[in-house]
């Protein structure tokens, strides 16, 4: 039995955000970053890893790793696939911008 321990939501994003490009998008695209966020925490919650969160989802591993990573503009079709198979529902909500 191993007596490494298993990386934490917060080591994860830690480690990810290290990366620069990461990074870069963390900041240019926020809403991207914040879903990606949330999938990762409920993700890491649930003890699910890629693969399995994608076999759930009816998706593969290498999708989910680009929607955790910001590489793509994911359809709202693909994120209600991800959330059910987190059970989670979607909400989408509009609020004001700040000026």
């Amino acid at each position: 039995m191993s007596n490494v321990k298993p990386e934490t939501y917060r080591q994860y994003i830690n480690k990810q955000l290290k990366d620069t490009r990461f990074k870069k998008l963390s900041v240019e695209h926020k809403e991207r970053y914040q879903l990606a966020k949330l999938i990762i925490k409920a993700r890491f919650e649930q003890g699910l890893s890629q693969r399995k969160l994608a076999k759930k989802a009816k998706t593969t591993q290498a999708v989910i790793s680009r929607v955790e990573n910001m590489s793509v503009d994911s359809s709202v079709r693909l994120i209600q696939k991800i959330a059910a198979a987190l059970d989670f529902c979607l909400e989408i909500h509009f609020r004001p911008l700040v000026n």
